[in-house]
């Protein structure tokens, strides 16, 4: 906030103060009383003055909040380098390209291939192969699931091609990242909590 925003908003906040201290004047309060009413006003406008000129300092702290609960932040550290901040929930979270698409992906080493939900392969162009289904393993059970072939998965800065993917209305908005994606990388590991790929 500029200084002159700053200076009309603080005439502002002593016009307002003048305003109610006549309004306490022309009601003729007991001193004590008055007195008291006229502190709580200043305490009141004091802080909403401070909330409106800090207001883009709150807002910033507010959206590192959220970064902090969502997680899934990336921070490209070098060339073929990606680290992802751990969620609140304790689980790393990361906002991908799917065929070119963006999707939120779970990344999950104990999943063995890459999943997606059948509404994420349709926004990424992604049809079911023919054949048989596939049984998957899933926290809430069994599900069965068909194959299909995603044209890229990019994560940050590394990217996959031609990777093999599950596809189930089962798994509903929940796409996951298994270990042929993680075990294409020369390594990954946690760090505290940060996860770090690297291709």
């Amino acid at each position: 906030m500029s200084d002159g925003d700053q200076a009309l908003n603080f005439i502002y906040f002593l016009g307002c103060l003048v305003l109610v201290g006549s309004a306490f004047m022309v009601r003729r309060l007991p001193l004590a009383q008055g007195l008291k009413m006229f502190v709580g006003w200043v305490l009141i406008f004091g802080a909403a003055f401070i909330i409106f000129t800090l207001k883009d300092e709150f807002l910033a702290l507010g959206n590192r909040l959220m970064v902090e609960v969502r997680g899934g932040t990336l921070e490209e550290a070098a060339p073929g380098e990606v680290r992802i901040r751990q969620a609140a929930d304790g689980h790393f979270w990361v906002d991908a390209e799917l065929n070119g698409r963006p999707a939120r992906f779970l990344i999950d080493s104990g999943a063995t291939v890459t999943s997606i939900s059948a509404a994420a392969a349709q926004r990424a162009g992604i049809a079911p192969s023919g054949g048989m289904g596939v049984v998957v393993q899933t926290a809430n059970g069994m599900v069965t699931a068909r194959r299909g072939r995603a044209a890229s998965l990019k994560v940050g800065n590394i990217v996959r091609n031609d990777l093999a993917v599950h596809i189930s209305d089962s798994f509903g908005d929940t796409n996951v990242i298994g270990m042929n994606f993680l075990s294409s990388l020369r390594s990954w590991s946690v760090e505290g909590r940060t996860l770090v790929l690297r291709s």
